[in-house]
């Protein structure tokens, strides 16, 4: 019996069959051996496998190749991956200019893990109804910066309404993953667009702006016009995992373009002599927050605790 992974429980896993029943599966002890650098080795998207016992339990016994998936370092545990979801056609980073605050370095190291994996993203700034105006300047900065580099944005008030009809149209048919901190409004953006989901929201800490989590699991919500909305836990911080030091450039597509005249091949865009890089950013082609975001998780690669920014 095949099906596809809607919901983990921990060490439960709900699987929608082929023929519609909902089955409640677990995942046999030697095949989690076999992703052992994974935390979870099954993961919301995942299409499946699944075999009952002569007691009428349900196993999942394999899973069909992944068409992408999108990973982070797991939260203490600095050798490890853990897998947030797979088979996504789009991602959706929930990004807030205060209430709370999302870092350009947090923002970059979705996206460029996003190119790495092949996902879309689209960045969402929501509680656009609450902003002072150092507020405004700082997400009319963001929404200047993104759409040129080629990702699109849109503002919206998940608690008002303001701007979930545009939203809307972009769920439609399509596997959306809706990422970003605690505290940014993923579940009140699930509840305008589906009421009847009902998601537990909490209020952000008014002291501190920081949010809690009110999602403890992961879960793919049925939407009526078609497609899913991939709800996860809020993430504090996005640690690169699978990513050569030599890679990193490739997933930042405006500084990828510029090294193609780089005068060395292996150029790092830090020093040497001749970088297209670093002539570009002294022009104003590249960011320089984008650019700092770039040597952020460079540093990371080669063992530097600069981690703790993307926070």
């Amino acid at each position: 019996m095949q099906g596809l992974v809607i919901k983990n429980t921990g060490s439960w896993y709900s699987v929608r069959t082929d023929g519609g029943p909902l089955v409640e599966c677990k995942v046999r002890g030697n095949f989690r051996l076999k992703s052992i650098r994974h935390t979870n080795p099954v993961v919301i998207g995942d299409r499946v496998q699944i075999e009952m016992n002569g007691e009428g339990t349900a196993f999942i016994t394999a899973i069909e190749t992944r068409r992408n998936y999108m990973i982070r370092k797991a939260s203490n545990l600095s050798r490890q991956a853990h897998i947030l979801a797979a088979n996504i056609d789009q991602a959706m980073l929930i990004v807030t200019a205060n209430y709370p605050k999302t870092t350009t370095v947090f923002i970059d190291r979705f996206l460029a893990t996003a190119e790495a994996y092949c996902i879309p993203v689209h960045l969402v700034f929501n509680k656009i109804d609450r902003y002072d105006r150092a507020d405004i300047a700082y997400l009319e900065t963001l929404v200047r910066l993104y759409p040129a580099i080629g990702y699109p944005c849109t503002s919206i008030c998940a608690l008002t309404g303001e701007g979930m009809d545009i939203l809307r149209t972009l769920l439609v048919n399509r596997v959306t993953l809706l990422s970003g901190h605690s505290g940014v409004g993923k579940s009140t953006i699930i509840n305008r667009i589906l009421p009847e989901a009902g998601l537990r929201t909490n209020a952000i800490s008014e002291y501190h702006k920081k949010g809690m989590h009110t999602t403890t699991f992961s879960e793919m919500i049925p939407l009526r016009e078609g497609g899913y909305m991939i709800d996860t836990p809020g993430i504090k911080g996005f640690g690169m995992i699978e990513m050569e030091g030599a890679e990193i450039a490739h997933y930042f597509p405006e500084i990828f373009r510029y090294s193609a005249d780089c005068r060395f091949h292996n150029c790092t865009h830090r020093h040497e002599p001749g970088c297209a890089v670093l002539k570009a950013l002294e022009t104003r082609g590249i960011s320089e927050s984008r650019y700092k975001s770039y040597l952020n998780i460079l540093e990371d690669g080669e063992g530097g605790s600069k981690y703790r920014e993307a926070y």
